[in-house]
């Protein structure tokens, strides 16, 4: 009997993981909005501006935005991913071709 995990659980851990990185950047955006202001803002101390980029660089990994990983709705695959539809490649074919997609046909010329 194999020991592996079925890569149907795998992908269903990476999809449970992106959420959770979902909700960790929606919480911790407006606290980082704000440091990033006062980093900006030149007429305060450059200690606070110190400080400020300190703590901002003390948050967790996982609660930055360029950790989100767009990923499909339907497969959970997190490459070839169509932003507008949040379709995989594979996918937004497969609902391109059977009509499931409004204004998406397949090109003739």
């Amino acid at each position: 009997m194999s020991l592996k995990p079925h890569f149907g659980v795998l992908r269903k851990a990476a999809v449970r993981r992106d959420i959770k990185i979902r909700e960790k950047v929606a919480e911790s955006e407006l606290v980082r909005q704000a440091y990033r202001y006062i980093i900006r803002n030149e007429t305060l101390s450059p200690r606070l501006r110190r400080q400020a980029q300190l703590n901002l660089n003390s948050f967790d990994i996982h609660s930055r935005p360029t950790s989100i990983r767009n990923r499909c709705s339907e497969t959970g695959r997190a490459r070839g991913v169509f932003r507008e539809h949040r379709l995989c490649r594979f996918q937004f074919r497969l609902k391109a071709l059977s009509g499931l997609l409004p204004g998406v046909k397949k090109a003739v010329w």
